[in-house]
C-alpha cells in the first residue's frame, strides 16, 4: 500500500523531466495527472480500466463487420452488404501516457497524450478562434510568437498536405486544413503548420509537420487539461503521414512504459537504449495501416499450453483476425472462446485461493487472500514467431493480476472479435518496434537483418536499465508484495 500512497502523493510541479539526446521524450503515466480528482488508488485504477473498456468498445466498432481504415484516414467496409454508420469515428482519445515536448522558437514545454493508434500530432495553437481553447496547465503555443513557425502552402507544399476524409487543402486561403472529432464527440479544427521542436541535451532541432489547433471547444466533450495536444504514434507508412515515425522516419522506436506506480520512463526514436532480448516481427496489415500487428505464437499458463486460433498465430492470409499491441488499452483481450480457456486455466492454477465476484464488474475472476499471506500466482508466457525458449516474454504477479479493493484480478479480458490486443499493463516493460525495408543497424541491436517487413523487440526489464526509483518501487519483491499493491 505504501508504493500506491507513495504515487497518489508525487508533486506534479516536482517530475523528473531531466534534458533527454534527440529523438528522446520522457514519458508520464497519464494517472498522474488525474490522480488529484480521485479520493484514493482503488477509485483511480476503476476509472482506467472503466476508459479501457471505452476504447475496447470502439475498436470493436472498427473491427466489426469487416470495417478497415485505409492510409488517408477514411473508414471503409469490405462488405458489400455492411454500411458503416455515419456517426462511427475512426479518432478515439486512447492515450495512458503523455510525453513532453519543446515546441517552437520559444520553446514551449508542454505535454502531449501520446497514442499509437492515431495519425495525426496537433497542439493548442494561439491565437485561436473566439472561446476556441481549452484552459489547459502548460502555456498554449503561439504561432505568432514563434520565429521558426511556417504555415503550410497547401498548393505550393501539396506533397505534404495528405489529404483524407479529415484534411483538405482549401484553395481560397491555400492552408491545409484539418477537423477532428473524436469518438467521445471532442473536436479540434485548424491547419498543418511546421515548426521545430527541441530536444534539450543537445539543442538539436527537428522540423515536424502538426496540426495548429485553432478551435477545440466546438465538439460535444472538452479536451483534459493536462495536455496541450495529442501526438499520433500510429505505425510508420512509408510515403506520407503526420504520425511522429512516419515524419521521423524512423526505423526503431524504443518504449519503456511507466508502471502502476511509476513517475517517469523515456520513447526514443532512430535508437534502442535497453537490453533487448525478445523480438517479434510486425505485420502488414493494409486494412490498418497505422496499426502494429504481431505475430502471437504460443501462450502458455506456467507449462499449460493455451491453444490459439490460426488466424491469430499468423494472420497472413486472413486480415480479419489477428494480435495487435496497443497502449491505449489498459488489460490484454482475447477473443471470447480464447479467454475462457486461458481464464479456466488460470483458475485451476490458483485453486488454493478463494474466488469471488469483482464488486467493480471489471473482471470475471478474483482472487481473496487472506491477511498477511503472500500470494504466488502462475506466469504467463508468450512466444512470438517461433518457440525459442531464449525469445519468450514471461508475465508474472504483477503483470498477471491487479489488486482493486483488496482483491487480486485477472489481468485479461475478452470481447466478440476475432482480435487479441496486447494492452499496456502486461507491458510495462521495454518495447521497441522496428519498422520495414530499412537497414540500420545500431550497437544496441542484437540482431538486425535488412526486411521488407518491420520487426519488433519486447524485452524484460534489464538489471543494466537505468531505472528513476520510482520504477524500481514498482518491481515485485515476494517479502513485501501485498504492501507493493
Amino acid at each position: 500500500m505504501e508504493a500506491r500512497k507513495r504515487f497518489m502523493s508525487i508533486d506534479l510541479t516536482k517530475l523528473p523531466d531531466p534534458p533527454r539526446p534527440s529523438y528522446t521524450f520522457t514519458l508520464f503515466s497519464r494517472d498522474l495527472f488525474k490522480k488529484s480528482k480521485y479520493k484514493d488508488y482503488d477509485s483511480l485504477l476503476e476509472s482506467k480500466l472503466s476508459r479501457s473498456q471505452a476504447g475496447v468498445s470502439h475498436l470493436a466498432s472498427i473491427f466489426g463487420n469487416g470495417n478497415s481504415i485505409g492510409a488517408n484516414g477514411n473508414l471503409t467496409s469490405k462488405s458489400a452488404d455492411v454500411k458503416v454508420p455515419e456517426t462511427t469515428s475512426t479518432h478515439y482519445i486512447n492515450g495512458e501516457y503523455v510525453a513532453s515536448f519543446t515546441i517552437g522558437g520559444e520553446q514551449i514545454k508542454s505535454y502531449l497524450l501520446i497514442d499509437t493508434g492515431s495519425d495525426l500530432i496537433w497542439w493548442q495553437c494561439k491565437p485561436c478562434t473566439e472561446g476556441g481553447c481549452y484552459d489547459q496547465d502548460d502555456p498554449i503555443y503561439n504561432e505568432g510568437k514563434s520565429g521558426t513557425h511556417e504555415k503550410l502552402d497547401c498548393i505550393a507544399k501539396s506533397e505534404s498536405c495528405f489529404t483524407s476524409n479529415h484534411i483538405k487543402c482549401k484553395q481560397s486561403t491555400r492552408a491545409c486544413v484539418y477537423d477532428v472529432t473524436y469518438a467521445d464527440k471532442s473536436r479540434t479544427r485548424g491547419w498543418i503548420v511546421e515548426d521545430v521542436i527541441t530536444f534539450v541535451l543537445d539543442q538539436n532541432q527537428e522540423r515536424i509537420l502538426f496540426g495548429c489547433g485553432k478551435d477545440q471547444t466546438s465538439g460535444d466533450a472538452s479536451f483534459s487539461h493536462e495536455y496541450a495536444g495529442i501526438a499520433g504514434l500510429g505505425r510508420r507508412v512509408l510515403t506520407g503521414g503526420y504520425t511522429l515515425p512516419s515524419q521521423f522516419q524512423a526505423d526503431i522506436i524504443s518504449m519503456c512504459l511507466p508502471g502502476l506506480y511509476s513517475g517517469s520512463a523515456t520513447i526514443s526514436f532512430h535508437t534502442t537504449p535497453f537490453d533487448q532480448r525478445i523480438s517479434a516481427e510486425i505485420l502488414p496489415n493494409p486494412a490498418y495501416p497505422y496499426v502494429y500487428f504481431i505475430n502471437l505464437y504460443k501462450l502458455f499458463i506456467n507449462n499449460k499450453e493455451i491453444p490459439l486460433n490460426p488466424s491469430i498465430r499468423n494472420f497472413r492470409n486472413d486480415i480479419d483476425g489477428g494480435c495487435v499491441v496497443d497502449t491505449g488499452t489498459i488489460l490484454t483481450t482475447f477473443p471470447r472462446d480464447l479467454y475462457n480457456v486461458f481464464r479456466d486455466t488460470f483458475r485451476q492454477e490458483v485453486q488454493d485461493f478463494s474466488l469471488v465476484d469483482d464488486p467493480t464488474g471489471g473482471s470475471d475472476t478474483c482472487c481473496k487472500v487472506d491477511p498477511g499471506v503472500s500470494p504466488h500466482f502462475p506466469d504467463v508466457l508468450m512466444y512470438f514467431d517461433n518457440e525459442d525458449p531464449d525469445n519468450v516474454l514471461i508475465l508474472s504477479q504483477q503483470r498477471v493480476v491487479f489488486l482493486v479493493r483488496g482483491l487480486f484480478c485477472l489481468a485479461f479480458g475478452a470481447w466478440d472479435e476475432r482480435f487479441t490486443i496486447i494492452g499496456s499493463y502486461n507491458l510495462e516493460v521495454h518495447l521497441s518496434f522496428r519498422n520495414p525495408g530499412y537497414a540500420s543497424f545500431t550497437k544496441d541491436m542484437r540482431v538486425l537483418t535488412k526486411s521488407h517487413e518491420p520487426r519488433a523487440v519486447v524485452s524484460g526489464p534489464s538489471p543494466t536499465t537505468p531505472y528513476d526509483v520510482d520504477l524500481r518501487d514498482d518491481m515485485f519483491d515476494e517479502d513485501d508484495m501485498l504492501d507493493m499493491f
